[in-house]
């Protein structure tokens, strides 16, 4: 049997219907995991690690430069720069967000992303 959304063959014991979709345990993963940008205990605990002095990966890092470099701009923008895709990088951006390091903020109907 093959996922629905990424194709990839999946055994009998990992098969996941979603929607009328038969996915795989990634792909069912991303679907019903709802991303919370504002939730206070990923901030606290966030913020407990980043005064630890730990590193950002490779990706958030790139993420953090983009933002530097661009300033305030769009989601289209930033996933256009970095070659990912939407939700790709609310991923990467809430995770940012919980570490205190970027923020959002509306503009005339158009969100904003910052640092």
């Amino acid at each position: 049997m093959n996922c629905g959304k990424c194709a990839a063959k999946i055994a009998g014991q990992d098969v996941h219907e979603h929607n009328g979709l038969i996915l795989c345990e990634d792909c069912y993963i991303d679907a019903v995991a709802v991303l919370k940008t504002c939730d206070p205990w990923a901030v606290y605990t966030a913020s407990r690690t980043v005064s630890k002095g730990v590193s950002l990966t490779d990706e958030l890092q790139l993420c953090v430069d983009v933002l530097k470099v661009k300033g305030p701009a769009t989601l289209e923008q930033i996933c256009s720069e970095l070659g990912i895709g939407e939700h790709e990088f609310r991923t990467r951006f809430s995770t940012l967000r919980h570490m205190g390091l970027a923020r959002a903020c509306k503009k005339e109907e158009q969100v904003w992303y910052t640092l």
